[in-house]
């Protein structure tokens, strides 16, 4: 058999298995949050979320809700040079994102059985 034969053999059923791939994960709803910034923002998203009041403050302040907060969890960079993962318990992350065409800095404490947003404020 030659090379070109067997070349469209494997690249037919690649491509029938991907279809079949493609089927079958997108109705079991399965994600791909293989990278460190994907990890810790859906690490998030899925515990409680308590605000602090100075959050609160803010939120009234600039007219942002709740939505536009977990809006910026799921589109937010993660930065890791000012985050603190060192620590005992809960750990501090910093999430920078655009909401209302604003940049914004995003404080939260993630422990192990909530998420606390600290701060939320404009990036000068």
């Amino acid at each position: 058999m030659k090379f070109t034969q067997r070349l469209a053999f494997y690249l037919f059923g690649f491509s029938i298995g991907l279809i079949f791939l493609f089927f079958f994960l997108n109705k079991k709803g399965a994600s791909c949050d293989y990278s460190p910034d994907a990890r810790v923002k859906k690490n998030i998203r899925l515990k409680p979320k308590v605000y602090s009041e100075r959050v609160l403050n803010d939120i009234q302040n600039n007219n942002i809700d709740t939505a536009s907060v977990n809006l910026l969890l799921q589109t937010g960079d993660v930065d890791f040079g000012e985050s603190d993962t060192k620590r005992d318990s809960c750990n501090l992350y910093v999430i920078y994102g655009k909401v209302l065409e604003k940049l914004v800095r995003l404080e939260v404490e993630n422990c192990p059985e909530n998420a606390v947003i600290l701060s939320l404020s404009e990036k000068n």
